[in-house]
């Protein structure tokens, strides 16, 4: 069964060649200047496009909602449908209070020498004399790799992983009813193995704990209460796709950018340290890992002039949104000292990306280390433009670099 997740998305005409895929800000313009939230008949949803409507709908919980299961009762859910993304308070707030304690300030700092540990690793396997593709060699593996430590689970299904992730995020080769069920079979498969991998690896933990995540939420409680283990599956799943595609995106992102624009990469060589934070902002505002995320009205409210009734599904474009001339000065231009930046990558509101320090942090680390071996190189001579089959997710199947 189809779920409104990929209803929203799944027919987007507007963009559909890899160029559209990759370069969807034209039309982003155009939406911006002719309809801003409008009504897609053909897939039954809204597309909202300008940035103060699409904070709007992400950060106001009271109107729009993240569960957009049709399922009234929590047993006959999924656990995807049961995480983080995908509930509303208060259960959300109870389920955050837990997870968050993986991701503080402190922990975050207690991170930067495994992860310098990892990327280095990654750079001392790469044979600078041949092409590299940094996305198979450095920004799909460093996450991957990082989220493996923090559940505790084996490194060597990463390759597992990376079949996983690119199911759960893909779209439809075309909009034909047989490319959607395809895609519909192959996640719901993936799904299946999700939550089979993910339940024997539980229960191992909970014979054998040790220092990783899934150990800490199978001991946490917050509030009196205490996660399922269906919740704890779905919040291990949410983990691995959303934490290895958004940091594996944001990095493969920067590198185009900074090929893209090569004087401004010659800006973070000179200060590295100054520079590169700023730069990676300015990454997700203008090329944001996730371009899209979409809500369910609770009521009849107004958007605009556009009258959304209760049921309806928005898509919140924050691709767009990062792009907005309305709040963005230059909004076409890649400015690494762009202050302030207020772009919407990782979202708003009580759903704003709990990884989002992990993901900074990993970008600054690769980038940082990728620079001091390697300050001069471009994109191979056989370049060729792979972006992800994704509406939502946003970012380069390979990219392949040559070290001058």
């Amino acid at each position: 069964m189809e779920n409104s997740t990929q209803t929203a998305f799944r027919q987007v005409e507007e963009i559909s060649t890899k160029e559209e895929r990759y370069e969807p800000f034209s039309w982003y313009e155009q939406m911006r200047k002719e309809s801003p939230v409008r009504k897609d008949e053909k897939r039954g949803a809204w597309d909202v496009f300008d940035y103060q409507s699409v904070k709007y709908v992400l950060e106001t919980k009271e109107f729009f909602s993240s569960n957009r299961s049709k399922k009234q009762d929590d047993q006959q859910k999924s656990p995807i449908e049961l995480s983080l993304i995908s509930i509303d308070p208060p259960k959300h707030t109870q389920m955050r209070s837990l997870v968050n304690k993986a991701f503080t300030p402190k922990v975050m700092k207690d991170w930067r020498p495994r992860v310098e540990r990892i990327a280095k690793q990654l750079l001392d396997n790469i044979d600078p004399a041949a092409d590299i593709d940094v996305v198979k060699q450095l920004s799909y593996p460093l996450p991957v790799m990082v989220i493996a430590e923090i559940l505790g689970v084996p490194l060597q299904d990463q390759s597992r992983f990376k079949e996983w992730s690119n199911w759960v995020v893909a779209g439809p080769k075309d909009n034909s009813p047989e490319a959607i069920r395809l895609l519909e079979e192959n996640q719901q498969r993936t799904y299946h193995e999700l939550y089979v991998y993910f339940k024997e690896i539980v229960r191992n933990k909970r014979e054998t704990p040790g220092e990783d995540i899934i150990s800490v939420l199978l001991g946490a409680k917050a509030q009196g209460a205490v996660l399922t283990e269906e919740e704890i599956i779905g919040f291990c799943i949410l983990l691995l796709v959303a934490g290895n595609e958004t940091t594996t995106n944001l990095i493969s992102n920067a590198f185009y950018c900074f090929t893209e624009f090569p004087e401004v990469f010659e800006e973070i060589i000179k200060d590295t340290e100054g520079t590169l934070p700023l730069a990676i902002e300015e990454v997700l505002r203008y090329r944001s890992p996730v371009q899209a995320m979409s809500r369910v009205a609770k009521e009849d409210t107004l958007l605009g002039e556009a009258r959304i009734k209760a049921g309806d599904i928005v898509v919140a474009w924050m691709g767009s949104a990062n792009r907005d001339e309305q709040q963005f000065k230059d909004a076409g231009r890649f400015n690494i000292k762009r202050k302030p930046n207020p772009h919407l990558a990782f979202g708003k509101g009580i759903h704003f990306c709990l990884g989002a320090p992990l993901a900074r942090l990993e970008a600054e680390i690769a980038l940082q280390e990728w620079i001091k071996r390697y300050p001069a190189f471009k994109r191979s001579d056989d370049f060729t433009l792979e972006p992800i089959q994704s509406t939502f997710v946003y970012g380069l199947k390979e990219f392949k670099l040559t070290v001058l």
